[in-house]
């Protein structure tokens, strides 16, 4: 424990005091006592604008911001995931965690029984609709009136079409799904590729979706303002007092800002047209000026170099300083902490023979952890699969495919379906899944387009 911490732990005692004495051994849990135990328990759901595993890495917004949170304070962070917000809230009373890292509604009838602090947002339901060129955007809700909007049956979204039908007079057209298999999250995809005309989502899920689907438009309000907050139980004053303090201090710096802009800003999806193609400029036989690094790594480690090429094409699309949102760096997109295993660490990730070395050892590696799958084929699609989304979340489909009838050492129609399956709660709270919630579609376009572009260059490229 450094100096600042101890004479943090001197000041949140002495607080302590103020309040009315420090509390015994064993008869409360505060600040002071997790600093000494180095750790902060935080509850929070699995969710694609909270906390979610993807590379084998965890992230989310609400993950983002307690990490800092913790480092700050030389704490680790023990994510402690429930099932859904009463959840959250009995196991907090129960004493099963610190705090709750997620936006609870501010109500009344909780402020008896916890502390807001920490995050603490004002949100609203927006209208999710196209805005190509030549669509007319809706700009008021009266504008809506002779309009279709999908919802999912019994969610919020859909009482607040139905209350905004009736304060219009109606003539909304409500059209509600009644599939299980359908989230929110379907739907805004729905519109970006013209399969539904709107939808309705919280604000901050729409904002981290238009940064997948550059084409739609999320601005306008169709609700009343709502409070929400993170939340740490009465009798922790404390810690509510030092998130309270650390938000206070950090909105306006970088950190707070990077983080906003990686969920809710930074483009994670792109237009085909958005990307050059190398095989065409370079001159007949050159996929990019990176081939003799690709060959060199595809004759030493057994695999089709122009296959290495695909899928730096498709990771960094040849751009050597690029990095994703997610934080993959490089020719080859590998997470820092994967290019450490492989001996690739700081600025060496920008060297691009140094970047191809780790990725086509990453590649190589993956067809050895699925070198059970005997057919090479779907072996190597199931590692592309696990390349772009991480070994859990891939090993979570095979055990969803093994345990519900289907081929485990098949991609399509079989782990490719499960994969696409993880983002419902049912399949990734499945006692066989260890990894969560996963946004798959991603995934399953990443390993058809490697492999669609990796035919093209072995038409095009000799070996």
């Amino acid at each position: 424990m450094n100096s600042v911490t101890k004479a943090m732990l001197a000041l949140l005692l002495l607080l302590a005091s103020c309040r009315g004495g420090v509390k015994k051994s064993g008869e409360g849990h505060d600040f002071p006592q997790i600093i000494e135990q180095d750790t902060l328990r935080v509850l929070t759901l699995n969710t694609s604008t909270s906390y979610f595993i993807f590379r084998d890495q965890p992230m989310g917004y609400h993950y983002d911001l307690i990490r800092e949170f913790c480092r700050e304070h030389e704490l680790v962070p023990e994510i402690i995931v429930a099932g859904n917000t009463a959840g959250m809230l009995d196991m907090l009373q129960r004493g099963e965690g610190d705090m709750i890292a997620y936006n609870m509604p501010v109500t009344n009838a909780l402020r008896d029984s916890v502390l807001y602090c920490g995050l603490q947002q004002i949100s609203h339901q927006v209208l999710v609709q196209r805005a190509l060129r030549g669509d007319t955007l809706v700009t008021d809700v009266t504008g809506l009136i002779g309009k279709k909007v999908t919802v999912t049956e019994g969610s919020r979204y859909h009482d607040r079409i139905v209350n905004l039908n009736n304060e219009l007079g109606g003539g909304i057209l409500v059209d509600i799904t009644y599939e299980d298999t359908i989230v929110t999250e379907d739907l805004i995809r729905m519109v970006s590729r013209g399969e539904i005309d709107y939808t309705i989502a919280d604000d901050n899920l729409a904002k981290l979706n238009q940064t997948y689907f550059r084409n739609l438009d999320v601005d306008m309000q169709v609700s009343f303002d709502q409070r929400s907050s993170w939340v740490v139980r009465r009798d922790m004053p404390l810690l509510a007092d030092s998130l309270n303090s650390w938000f206070e201090n950090k909105t306006d710096e970088p950190v707070f800002l990077r983080i906003i802009k990686r969920y809710f800003e930074e483009t994670k999806g792109y237009l085909e047209s958005d990307r050059p193609s190398y095989s065409d400029i370079l001159g007949p036989g050159v996929i990019s000026p990176f081939d003799p690094f690709f060959k060199q790594q595809g004759r030493r480690l057994g695999i089709d170099w122009r296959l290495l090429a695909s899928l730096s094409y498709q990771e960094s699309t040849f751009q050597t300083e690029g990095q994703s949102w997610a934080g993959a760096i490089g020719l080859m997109g590998l997470m820092p902490a994967t290019a450490a295993s492989l001996g690739v660490t700081g600025d060496h990730l920008y060297d691009p023979e140094m970047n191809i070395r780790a990725g086509a050892e990453y590649l190589k590696q993956l067809l050895n952890i699925f070198g059970t799958i005997e057919d090479d084929a779907e072996r190597l699609k199931i590692s592309l699969a696990a390349y772009n989304g991480g070994i859990g979340h891939v090993s979570d489909a095979r055990a969803l495919a093994e345990k519900y009838e289907a081929d485990k050492n098949v991609w399509e129609g079989n782990v490719e379906k499960f994969i696409q399956l993880k983002r419902l709660e049912q399949y990734y709270t499945d006692p066989v899944c260890r990894n969560g919630y996963f946004r798959g579609d991603e995934t399953i376009n990443y390993v058809r387009k490697v492999i669609s572009r990796w035919e093209l260059y072995k038409e095009k490229v000799k070996e």
